[in-house]
């Protein structure tokens, strides 16, 4: 029996034979994408990545590395298309779009009422500028669509509680993109109309990422609950409410609306942000943009999602989130939403949005921003 050394020292000299043969194909792979882009052919051509695969396979002669020598080589050919968009789209134009104007915007939109965490968020870019306040995040959607306002914004994720599931399903839903993308720090409170004990309450309304951020305060105080479309108008329901009712809601808000406040920092996590996204009718890229947000399916077989994040690793780009929604047709299909990073007009970033958009059942770019 062969030692240990002697075994690594073999499959040493046999990676380093692969690799040599993997940069001949690389090179003759990008003698293929100068054809395709003399001749305007496209990179992806699935009947001829099959053939491939069925062949490898046929030639294994082993059962048992059938499946690793398919998904070898698939990777191998992943690797080929991505090079080979870079070099047909070397010249491509940039995709279409303005630079914001955040300091000349007029209508700005936030879902709930003032003393809301997204009207927090919103003067942090927008500063002491007039807000309009509408009932449901589908309504600012709605009125940046149709060009009523000219930026809305909305919580998208908590540190505490993860994501805002239903500003993901609207983003599949409108044809809007995300421009700018801002962090604030929530300090929740227990308000009521009138200082009570926590005893006599009997029942706490809130926006449900809040009820969930504060759980281990209101279990420990036995707090029935009940889920509101927004903090601050939960607030407002309870001072406009005759029973002994309190909400959570910000300090701010509290202190703005009148309201006596019963327990103050009752988040399950001291350090509680929220991130919030600016959304705009057009694509509008700030110079300092550094992620990209798309979303996208991938075809129900085998492999699809390993073969999609390939992509990212290959050329080097950071994937800050991934996210899945389902699609809500009667299936059990999903909608993915992936943040990484990477400039737009970056040809790299080009070569894999092209690569998406060739090899996903869908595909949409939803914006490009500075991370924070």
């Amino acid at each position: 029996m062969k030692d240990l050394q002697t075994l690594r020292s073999g499959i040493d000299d046999i990676d380093k034979e692969i690799l040599g043969l993997f940069l001949k194909r690389m090179e003759l792979c990008k003698g293929v994408a100068d054809y395709k882009k003399a001749n305007n052919l496209p990179v992806f051509q699935g009947g001829r990545e099959q053939q491939v695969l069925d062949r490898i396979m046929a030639l294994t002669g082993n059962k048992d590395l059938e499946k690793g020598t398919a998904a070898l080589f698939a990777n191998i050919m992943d690797i080929s298309k991505i090079l080979q968009n870079r070099t047909i789209l070397a010249e491509s134009p940039d995709y279409t779009f303005t630079v914001p104007d955040f300091d000349g915007a007029k209508k700005i939109g936030c879902q709930g009422t003032s003393g809301a965490n997204s009207e927090a968020a919103a003067r942090t870019v927008f500063g002491d500028k007039e807000f309009t306040f509408y009932p449901s995040f589908e309504d600012v959607f709605k009125a940046v669509q149709s060009g009523e306002l000219d930026y809305g914004v909305l919580p998208v994720q908590n540190s505490t509680a993860g994501s805002v599931d239903s500003t993901y399903d609207l983003m599949a839903k409108y044809p809007v993109y995300i421009v700018r993308e801002v962090i604030i720090e929530i300090n929740h409170c227990l308000a009521a109309k009138n200082d009570i004990p926590l005893s006599d309450i009997e029942m706490v309304y809130s926006h449900p990422q809040a009820l969930a951020q504060c759980e281990s305060f209101l279990r420990k105080n036995r707090l029935r609950t009940a889920g509101y479309g927004n903090t601050a108008t939960a607030a407002e329901n309870v001072m406009n409410s005759k029973e002994n009712i309190a909400a959570i809601c910000s300090v701010e808000c509290a202190e703005r609306m009148g309201m006596k406040i019963l327990a103050r920092d009752i988040a399950d996590v001291s350090l509680n942000r929220t991130q919030f996204i600016i959304i705009s009718k057009d694509m509008q890229v700030a110079p300092d943009s550094d992620s990209v947000s798309v979303m996208l399916t991938i075809p129900h077989k085998e492999g699809s999602l390993y073969r999609m994040l390939t992509k990212f690793y290959v050329n080097d780009m950071n994937l800050i989130r991934i996210e899945s929604r389902p699609i809500r047709d009667g299936s059990f299909n999903v909608m993915f939403f992936l943040d990484f990073t990477g400039k737009i007009t970056d040809p790299s970033v080009k070569a894999v949005m092209r690569d998406l958009e060739e090899n996903c059942g869908t595909f949409r770019c939803i914006g490009t921003y500075k991370s924070e």
